[in-house]
Formats: C-alpha cells, sequence, structure tokens
C-alpha cells in the first residue's frame, strides 16, 4: 500500500509501506524508519536478500512493476513512480535481474496522484492509482511500442495515439466476489491489537493466496448500486443463523461466490452461488435480495459442490426475472447469459470494435474469418458491411450463444464452428467456406498458435485485422506473419484504467 490519504502532516513524511507473507498490506500510519519496525535487523535475522538504498526510480516495465537500476543491474518494484527515491528490499535475485519491494522512501516523484481507493496496494487490482491517468496511457502507448520493436522486431507505417478510456472509474459490466471465513487482516488491524471474533469477508482473493479474502467496503470499479448490493447480501449472511461463509481450504460453508453483471441497455443480473442446497435458506436470502433491489433482471442461482469455484460447467437456475440481458451496440442486441463472455468495458469495448471494423477496410464483398469469435460480438458487428462472416471459437456455449445473437438481430450471413482453432481452421475448412479475404483475430492473452498461423499465411487474405490484450503476444506472432504481411497501422486501446492492461488492434496488409 502506497498512500491513502495526504502525504504530509506538518513536516513529516508518513510512509504507509509494509509487506507481509510477499503481500502488500495497507496502513495509514506505519512508520517504517523509527521505533515500529527496523527492517534491517528483520532482514539479517531471517537471512534475506539486501536491501537497497537510496536508489531512483527510473521507469515502467511490462506487467506494471517500475524499474531501478544499481551498477546497470536491472530492479523490478511494484507500487512506486518513475522520480522516487526509495530503500529496496529484494526478495528474489537472478543473474540479470532482481525483484523488490519497497520499505522506505526518501523522495516521492512529482508524478504521483494521491490514490482514491481505501484497498489500494492490497486487493491487488488497479495498481497505478498512484500515477495520473495521462501517466497511465503514456506508459501502456510506449509498452505496445516496445513490445512490437523489441520482440516482434515489427516495423510500423503509422501508430496513433492509444485510445484512452472516457470513464476511469465505475467502468466494468461485471465483478465477481468471494464469501470465505478468513478475511485478510490488514496491517492496521493487526497493529490495533483488536481481537476479531467474525473473520467473514466478501470481496477479492489476496493475491497468491488462495484462501484469504479481503473484505471490500467500497469497490470504484462497478456503480455503486453493485456496492450496495454486495454489502446488503453480506449483512444478511451475517445477521441471520444458517449461511456460514464458504472455507476454502476445508471445503465448507454455505454461501460461496456472487456475480453482479449490468449493461447499457440497464438490465442487472446478480448471480448467488452456493456450495450445497438449502431451499429454506437459499430462497429466504434470494427473496430478500429481490425485495431490496427491485432494479434486478435476472436474479440467479447455482449449487456448486466442485472443489474450484467456476461455474461454466455448472447449471443456472432462475429464481425471479430473466435468464439473460441484453447489450445494445449500433442497434444490434447482444444476449448475455450468467456463463456468457463479453467484453467487461462496454464503452471502450465499442470503440475497440469501431477500430477493428475500420481497419477491416470492408466494402461488402469480403468473406470475413472472425477467430476466436467467442459470443460472435465482432462477427455480428460487421456482418452488415461484408457479404460472409464465419466465426470460430473453442467454447461451444459461446458458439450457441453467437447464433443466438445472430437470430436475435436478423442476421443472415453469418455462421459459427466450435472446436480448436488449430484443428478447425486448416484446408479443408477453407475450401468448404470461402477463401477469407480479410480476416479478424482476437486471441486469448497466449496469442496464436503456430498451426494457426501457418493456416492464415497459407490462406492469403488481403488483410488481418489483429486485436491483442497481451501485446508482447501479439508481437511474436506479428514477427511469424511477417513473412507475407507488412504491418499498416496500429492503434493501442486502454480498456483497464488504472491496471497495466492494454489492447492494441493491428492491421496487416499482404505484400
Amino acid at each position: 500500500m502506497l498512500f491513502n490519504d495526504s502525504w504530509e502532516e506538518g513536516n513529516h513524511v508518513k510512509i504507509c509501506v509494509l509487506q507481509l507473507s510477499n503481500i502488500i498490506l495497507s496502513s495509514k500510519y506505519v512508520h517504517l524508519c523509527g521505533e515500529n519496525l527496523n527492517l534491517k535487523k528483520l532482514a539479517k535475522r531471517k537471512k534475506q536478500l539486501p536491501v537497497l538504498e537510496e536508489v531512483m526510480i527510473t521507469g515502467i516495465a511490462s506487467e506494471g512493476k517500475a524499474i531501478a537500476k544499481v551498477n546497470d543491474y536491472v530492479v523490478f518494484v511494484p507500487y512506486v513512480a518513475p522520480g522516487d527515491v526509495v530503500d529496496i528490499q529484494l526478495t528474489r535475485k537472478k543473474n540479470s535481474y532482481a525483484e523488490g519491494r519497497v520499505v522506505r522512501i526518501h523522495t516521492y516523484s512529482s508524478e504521483r496522484v494521491t490514490p482514491f481507493c481505501e484497498h489500494f496496494g492490497i486487493c491487488g487490482g488497479c495498481k497505478w492509482q498512484h500515477l495520473p491517468y495521462e501517466k497511465q496511457l503514456k506508459y501502456k502507448h510506449q509498452q505496445v511500442i516496445d513490445n512490437l520493436t523489441r520482440i516482434g522486431k515489427v516495423a510500423m507505417e503509422e501508430v496513433f495515439p492509444i485510445l484512452g478510456a472516457e470513464h476511469t472509474t465505475f467502468y466494468r459490466n461485471k465483478l465477481e466476489f468471494t464469501f470465505s471465513n478468513k478475511k485478510w487482516l490488514t496491517d492496521e488491524e493487526v497493529k490495533s491489537g483488536a481481537t476479531f471474533d467474525c473473520m467473514n469477508a466478501l470481496g477479492f482473493h489476496i493475491p497468491g493466496m488462495f484462501d484469504k479474502v479481503l473484505d471490500i467496503h467500497t469497490c470504484w470499479l462497478q456503480s455503486e448500486l453493485s456496492n450496495k448490493i454486495r454489502l446488503a447480501i453480506k449483512a444478511f449472511c451475517l445477521s441471520h443463523e444458517g449461511y456460514p461463509f464458504f472455507d476454502l481450504r476445508n471445503q465448507e460453508g454455505f454461501v460461496r461466490t456472487l456475480m453482479i453483471r449490468t449493461s447499457s441497455t440497464g438490465d442487472l443480473m446478480v448471480v448467488m452461488v452456493f456450495f450445497h442446497d438449502d431451499k429454506p435458506k437459499r430462497e429466504a436470502l434470494l427473496k430478500y435480495i429481490q425485495e431490496q433491489f427491485p432494479e434486478i433482471t435476472s436474479l440467479l442461482y447455482v449449487i456448486n459442490e466442485k472443489c474450484n469455484d467456476t461455474i461454466t460447467d455448472q447449471e443456472i437456475h432462475v429464481f425471479a426475472g430473466k435468464d439473460h440481458m441484453i447489450e445494445e451496440m449500433e442497434g444490434l442486441k447482444f444476449k448475455i447469459g450468467a456463463k456468457s463472455f463479453y467484453q467487461t468495458n462496454s464503452v471502450q469495448a465499442y470503440n475497440l470494435y469501431k477500430i477493428a471494423r475500420e481497419f477491416a477496410g470492408l466494402t461488402g464483398n469480403e468473406i470475413v474469418y472472425d477467430l476466436y469469435t467467442g459470443t460472435g460480438t465482432i462477427a455480428n458487428f460487421v456482418s452488415k458491411q461484408a457479404k460472409k462472416v464465419v466465426g470460430i471459437e473453442y467454447v461451444p456455449e459461446a458458439i450457441e450463444d453467437a447464433k443466438v445473437n445472430s437470430a436475435l438481430n436478423g442476421i443472415e450471413n453469418t455462421s459459427f464452428y466450435a472446436g480448436d482453432m488449430k484443428d478447425i481452421l486448416n484446408e479443408d475448412f477453407i475450401r468448404e467456406n470461402g477463401r477469407p479475404d480479410v480476416i479478424i483475430t482476437d486471441p486469448p492473452r497466449a496469442g496464436m498458435h503456430d498451426d494457426v498461423i501457418n493456416t492464415i499465411l497459407q490462406a492469403e487474405p488481403l488483410r488481418i485485422v489483429y486485436v491483442s490484450c497481451n501485446p508482447a503476444t501479439q508481437a511474436r506472432d506479428l514477427n511469424l506473419l511477417n513473412a507475407k504481411y507488412a504491418v499498416k497501422k496500429v492503434q493501442p486501446v486502454d480498456m483497464f484504467p488504472h491496471t497495466h492492461h492494454v489492447e492494441n488492434v493491428v492491421l496487416l496488409e499482404k505484400k
């Protein structure tokens, strides 16, 4: 945790940096240089790696960590800003680099701003709140360029400035929370000496600890209604008998997870997940939610007795309302169920898809392949400008959603296929569906399989539009496609403010 409140009080700068069990904890006021904690003695007693003193932070690296250089040795440090002068406790040391955590800040960078979230530095999300948004965009844009040039060795004809988000808070349309009887105590709570009779929490997992959950008071990622729903459900479970929070380690309890989804049309979906079925208890809670929040259009529940929290293989039950939401984009309607994938930032998703469509340069005569189509959002979005669109996706349920979305909008020039991309996309498939003029590909973070890239090279479309959530793997793939294609345009898009994540759209044309 860096700074929750103002950084200075009088002439004394109060430091708020502490790390225990490799997780950065928060405290409003923790003095690291006085009587409370002597980190150097602690490091020596536990035979820790050395502390590097008064080191200047010089830049931002991939994965959002900052960079320091000590005698040409690179050290990666989270939660600091270029211009900070800090003491770094090394936590990992390799031949060419090291990782560490800040134990004292001597000088604060002029680039800093005060984080707005009380949970900053603990929950693991929104790690760049201490950086002004314009600086975040600068570092993300540079991250894209560095990846494409250093990893992909890509020559780029035209690079557009990164497209920032209009809304930097409350921009997500989906959040998932975990019930746990293993509440994570912040450093402030530990130091208070108080005893905690209730260790129940409803919030986010602490990074690196599967059975510890941070109790979230206010989250700035989803609308305020989401906060009200979560807190009301938690209060009900705590004030009524028979609602034990889930024990992730021992696999016991009743209330397990909570999903809240919203849409631009005003639909609101709440999914409660229980570890086992207790009809009276289950219905009492769901009825309470329904009565307290009439805005909910889909109130669903799941009984998940598995060891993991995923519900993709579980049956979804409707308690009240519809079994789906409707999202809308340029008059197109998209049906979204509890298991459906949809970009979590609706506003920026629309901008992203418009860029992809523009780069595709469609005239109405093209056969378009939409690889990794998901629920067919891009395929349906570009269908009006294409002769035919063919979507391929690994998840069969997503393909069924894609077909439903085409039917919902009266779109008749799309076809969808489910299966492993490297197995489906071959010469036989191309002969059956027609050789693509344009390929739009939006793969997962791992990028495309070599077999898929080879098939694309054999298919020889005129243009390829590559949408990526991981510029590093995108750069690797672009290097392979360079055998026949040149990069014409690059457009970074910020989908997730206050994080290091960045989307990137690239247009390739046949040489």
